[in-house]
């Protein structure tokens, strides 16, 4: 269903230009990429630095051990060019280099007491030693430092530590750190790898993720366009896996546009009414201020000079009067009626009520069959007068819209806890769009007589006391209108 639409307003579309990083979308991605390279960048730090850490305690701990033993043996310099196990010592602590660019992995060198470096087994020092020695600089602070340290031999880096010897000498021994380097380089760039084909994995993951679980705001967003545009008929749709949060959102969303769209049609149907009572009210007034209008001109002009036409005409002036009179005291009642007044309840026997009505009837029509179901006394809580205007008017609708001879049945019942009351004739009936429309001001079935302010009224008292109208009607069955009160009324 589609409404008139008001003042354009720029419509709600969905954002298919703005999936950039400035959308929910890419701040959701970006913010899980980013936590997961934080993640990746802590891991890798400290998977890097056990490794390190680990690699150097094996190769210090290597070095401790070949310097402890040297110290422990209190050996001299002459001593180790004289044994016969040098042999041993020159295939493993003094590497011959044949390739003067490369680095070797480790170093054994011999420094006086002055910190030269002096030959082993008649060999004269070579670069390595010398450089060895150089980059250590005072042999004494290595030697006594129960660690080794980090230094720089040609380029490249060492662990160095020394020992003193029992003449004097001191021993320098170091071993290359550059394949703990090396190995920690490969980890590194083999982590930083992985880590970005995790990131890239999760950043599509996420994408995809995020657009199906940002699939209800987009229908929102749709929804809210659709809506803007005028059909206010409109919901969001319910998807197939819903989130918690974003059901309740949808549920929420669709609560208040039902409202909304109650709300339009109430005003709509309020605003059709509204012109309509005031177009209705305007032709009711203008009729009898009309005809008292024509008379009083006969009156000026002296047309009325027979006295039985002036006094026809002042019958007539007061006839439309008091019509007019009771035109305004039912827009009145209806007035205040839709300002809900605090009517004055009161214990109110019903079936009395029903009784005198009928009474009423009988000798305004005699020549009318009334049927009455209202024996004894029936009491409810409600306001008396507005019960008898309730029972003038639809009996007063018998009188007008019935012939005099078509017989009534007046009826008073208490039933599951609420009070029936009953006014049914055997007249023509309405057609069923005339008994939609019983209820409306001023509307008059195929225009008979009256204001068409009676059925109004009734509904207007029934609903303040809580209770409800029902019609049931049919062309050539008659009309029965049944007034239920509620069991809070009844006492």
């Amino acid at each position: 269903m589609r409404f008139p639409k008001g003042p354009r307003v720029p419509a709600l579309r969905r954002p298919h230009g703005t999936r950039g990083i400035h959308s929910l979308r890419g701040k959701l991605t970006l913010a899980n990429v980013a936590l997961l390279a934080l993640g990746i960048v802590a891991a890798t730090c400290v998977s890097v630095m056990g490794m390190r850490y680990y690699l150097l305690d094996q190769i210090d701990a290597e070095m401790i051990k070949t310097r402890e033993s040297l110290t422990s043996s209190r050996i001299t310099l002459r001593q180790i060019d004289s044994l016969s196990v040098l042999g041993f010592v020159h295939e493993r602590l003094v590497p011959q280099e044949t390739d003067q660019e490369s680095a070797p992995d480790s170093i054994f060198a011999a420094l006086d007491s002055r910190g030269e470096p002096v030959g082993i087994l008649g060999f004269e020092p070579t670069e390595a030693q010398r450089s060895l020695a150089d980059a250590t600089g005072d042999p004494r602070a290595l030697a006594s430092d129960p660690e080794p340290h980090d230094i720089t031999v040609r380029g490249a880096s060492y662990r160095a530590t020394g020992t003193r010897l029992a003449d004097g000498t001191y021993i320098l021994l170091a071993s290359s750190a550059d394949p703990l380097h090396k190995g920690v380089g490969k980890a590194v760039k083999l982590d930083l790898t992985i880590g970005t084909l995790l990131l890239a994995l999760l950043a599509c993951l996420t994408m995809f993720s995020v657009r199906r679980r940002m699939r209800p705001l987009e229908d929102m967003v749709e929804t809210s366009s659709a809506i803007a545009e005028g059909d206010l008929t409109r919901r969001v749709p319910s998807s197939h896996h819903p989130t918690q949060e974003v059901e309740q959102l949808r549920l929420a969303l669709n609560s208040m546009l039902h409202q909304v769209e109650s709300a339009y049609r109430t005003r709509e149907h309020s605003a059709a009414q509204l012109r309509r009572f005031v177009a209705d009210a305007s032709h009711e007034l203008r009729t009898p201020l009309s005809a008292i209008r024509g008379y009083l001109q006969l009156y000026d002009k002296g047309m009325l000079s027979d006295p039985a036409e002036r006094k026809r005409a002042w019958e007539r002036v007061l006839a439309e009067t008091d019509r007019m009179g009771r035109l305004v005291d039912e827009l009145l009642t209806l007035a205040r009626l839709d300002q809900q007044p605090e009517l004055r309840f009161r214990n109110v026997d019903v079936s009395r009520l029903v009784r005198e009505a009928a009474e009423d009837l009988r000798v305004q029509q005699p020549e009318r069959p009334v049927a009455l179901g209202a024996d004894g006394s029936l009491l409810v809580r409600a306001d008396e007068s507005g019960l008898r205007q309730v029972l003038g008017n639809l009996l007063g609708n018998v009188r007008t819209h019935t012939p005099a001879d078509v017989p009534v049945r007046l009826g008073v019942e208490r039933e599951d806890g609420v009070v029936r009351l009953c006014v049914a004739d055997e007249g023509p009936g309405l057609c069923p769009e005339d008994a939609a429309r019983i209820f409306d001001r001023f509307f008059r079935a195929g225009g008979g007589a009256g204001s068409g302010l009676g059925m109004a009224i009734v509904q207007g008292v029934v609903q303040a006391h809580g209770g409800e109208v029902a019609v049931r009607t049919a062309p050539g069955e008659g009309l029965a209108v049944t007034v239920t009160l509620p069991a809070g009324s009844a006492s």
